[in-house]
């Protein structure tokens, strides 16, 4: 009887500690009414990420992180709920550019040790969501002044 109530908390805890830390797509009220005013063209949710810093230099480091995408007409934010990760809109001023290798998309931002790099598998339509992306990245003042 002892060992069926400590096997039923062990349980409810891992159900407690495990179930709530993996939904990474919540958004504030005005990130939600930003985003349906500029018009969502792609949104994925709990998504897994290669994040890789400084990519193909000495320091070079990557981690898979959980987050979740939105895409829209002039905006695209990587968040884990309210932790931006990525946040690239029209006032973007660093290098930006995305690429496609099969159904993997890669979103980079920034130039030598600064540059990052976005890496995930969309849930379907790669070359849409590199369209779409693509299509914010032009719009940005860093592809202006290039």
């Amino acid at each position: 009887m002892r060992m069926g109530r400590v096997a039923l908390v062990a349980l409810a805890v891992a159900a407690i500690s495990g179930c709530g830390d993996r939904h990474t797509g919540a958004l504030t009220a005005a990130q939600e009414k930003q985003f349906a005013d500029e018009g969502v063209l792609r949104r994925a949710d709990d998504l897994d990420f290669r994040y890789t810093s400084d990519p193909r230099g000495r320091n070079e480091r990557w981690e898979n992180r959980r987050a979740s995408i939105v895409v829209t007409k002039s905006t695209i934010l990587i968040h884990k709920n309210a932790k931006v990760g990525l946040e690239i809109t029209p006032a973007a001023r660093r290098d930006l550019s995305v690429d496609r290798s099969a159904d993997r998309v890669r979103i980079h931002s920034g130039r030598g040790q600064s540059e990052e790099v976005w890496s995930f598998v969309p849930p379907s339509d790669a070359p849409g969501w590199t369209t779409d992306i693509r299509s914010v990245i032009k719009s940005t003042k860093s592809a202006s002044t290039r």
